[in-house]
């Protein structure tokens, strides 16, 4: 499977959003605080915008075109603003879950422990990052994985404190967490114009 191996930062300057959005921390040195060119980048055409926009959504979630134009069919089927409803599907995503419940440092750290089997969904082993959850879902790590690095970082004194959108819940000093509602436009949690990544498909 095919996947944008671009430094990180350098994608994150070239969509304009911020590298926290992917969970990476990052101190420019005093040279790069800004992005050199910048000023001398010419205006963007209106397809350029939209272009920008879908390209922005597909890399911080970390999907591929194929499946993004399936969100958004599906999106577009469903009575309601297809933008938002678009949004929240993607949202859903059992990757993105994970690691807004803070038991993963990033997406793509997310997507990779989702596949290798880490984590259930109410009891049950799922190993699809793509899997949408529902209203009151628990996802959880494996017993089996709870010893392992990766997951011991995550509790304790030290571990780092993630505060969850509105629409999860996640126990305190645990590896557990309960979807609780839908998540809403605004429980996105970066920049988007999701109305030209629909203009760009009405094409």
């Amino acid at each position: 499977m095919a996947r944008n191996m671009q430094p990180i930062v350098k994608r994150c300057r070239t969509l304009d959003i911020s590298p926290a959005v992917m969970g990476y921390t990052y101190k420019s040195k005093s040279r790069s605080n800004r992005n050199p060119g910048a000023q001398t980048r010419k205006k963007q055409s209106e397809y350029g915008l939209q272009l920008n926009e879908k390209q922005k959504v597909k890399f911080v979630y970390g999907i591929l075109e194929k499946q993004f134009r399936m969100y958004y069919q599906k999106a577009a089927n469903t009575p309601g603003v297809t933008g938002e409803i678009m949004l929240s599907t993607i949202e859903r995503r059992l990757d993105n879950v994970v690691y807004r419940l803070g038991l993963a440092l990033t997406r793509r750290e997310a997507r990779q422990a989702v596949s290798h089997g880490h984590f259930m969904v109410n009891g049950r082993r799922v190993n699809i990052p793509s899997f949408l959850v529902s209203v009151g879902d628990v996802i959880e790590v494996r017993e089996k994985s709870r010893s392992s690095v990766m997951f011991k970082r995550l509790t304790g004194e030290d571990a780092i404190i993630i505060t969850p959108p509105q629409w999860l819940d996640r126990e305190k000093n645990s590896l557990k967490g309960t979807v609780t509602k839908m998540p809403a436009r605004e429980d996105i949690d970066f920049p988007i114009e999701e109305s030209l990544i629909v203009e760009f498909y009405s094409r």
